[in-house]
């Protein structure tokens, strides 16, 4: 008589399903499946996605970055690496004492910015508050108004050169300056031609900043508005008390976008002019040392050092703050 009876075992042992049952066989089973969820074609198809644009990335942003940083305190033609030859801040100390344009151009980046700020911003802010309204055919004003902000700045630039042209422009043609001895050089006076690339530039911000603040305004709470007006404020009331604070998050983006177009300008100012007289930019000074006939490519990776040192000024307290808001969030 066996002295192991089945009927007397517990119902944890019982539970235990023996190594050669179906039910363990199934077990392992499920398990296999959950580790092969993903396939090995899967996974490749997920490293190349993955990737290669973290290798194009890193190559083309990153690596690119720290050439330039390290290629900015030294001399080189661009011939043949052994050419490299370490100088230094020697590059930094004629930049900022020896270079006659280099000044200028930050002057011209400033202004840039003040103008991008005092007129296409509010324009765009006052368009957004209108068609926030929903008004009428607000769908092909939107179109209309966002249509020179999908446009490149080659092609915005080629446009209104033809509205600048001195002899058959639309300006010069209107106010009856296309006559010999009354032509207005819009391009090429000194004096007039950082305000007339103004003009085109601020022509395309104001349809992105039209954009940005219609977003900001889709978003505010429908009840502040029915709070204000039952408690009697009238339309520009409402907007400056309750709408306008309210849009504190969209104006940082603004700010931080628009000192962004002013510092990457160059698009727009090389096809007027190539940079020259009166329009110099710091993105047309770091083009015409690095390409341009001299080739000084140490004295030109200076510069977009300096440009970059700039712009991380703007951009890290903007990415501290925002990180800062979503781990509170």
């Amino acid at each position: 008589m066996s002295t192991t009876d089945t009927s007397t075992q517990s119902p944890e042992a019982a539970a235990v399903p023996s190594p050669g049952s179906a039910r363990a066989r199934s077990a392992r089973k499920a398990g296999q499946g959950h580790r092969r969820l993903l396939t090995r074609r899967d996974r490749l198809t997920l490293g190349l996605m993955a990737g290669l644009p973290t290798i194009l990335h890193v190559a083309l942003v990153w690596v690119t970055a720290l050439a330039s940083i390290a290629l900015a305190f030294t001399t080189w033609d661009g011939i043949g690496f052994d050419a490299i030859k370490w100088v230094g801040l020697h590059n930094f100390t004629e930049l900022f004492t020896n270079n006659p344009q280099f000044w200028p151009a930050v002057e011209h980046n400033v202004i840039w910015f003040v103008a991008l700020i005092l007129v296409p911003t509010p324009l765009g802010l006052f368009l957004a508050v209108q068609l926030d309204k929903k008004i009428r055919f607000s769908r092909a004003y939107q179109t209309a108004f966002f249509l020179p902000v999908v446009v490149s700045f080659a092609v915005i630039g080629f446009v209104w050169q033809l509205v600048y042209n001195p002899d058959t422009g639309l300006i010069n043609s209107l106010i009856g300056a296309n006559e010999p001895g009354r032509y207005i050089d819009w391009i090429g006076d000194p004096d007039l031609n950082l305000w007339a690339v103004l003009i085109a530039a601020s022509w395309r911000h104001t349809g992105y900043m039209m954009i940005l603040y219609l977003a900001g305004l889709k978003s505010v709470d429908p009840s502040l508005r029915e709070a204000s007006a039952l408690d009697g404020a009238n339309e520009w009331q409402t907007f400056r008390n309750v709408i306008f604070p309210t849009l504190r998050p969209t104006n940082t983006i603004v700010l931080v976008v628009t000192i962004i177009e002013a510092l990457r300008a160059f698009d727009l100012v090389f096809v007027f002019n190539k940079g020259a007289e009166g329009t110099e930019l710091l993105s047309i000074l770091v083009t015409n040392n690095i390409i341009g006939e001299s080739s000084r490519i140490g004295y030109g990776s200076a510069i977009a050092v300096v440009l970059l040192v700039i712009s991380l000024v703007v951009i890290i307290p903007y990415l501290v703050a925002t990180f800062r808001k979503e781990r509170r969030a």
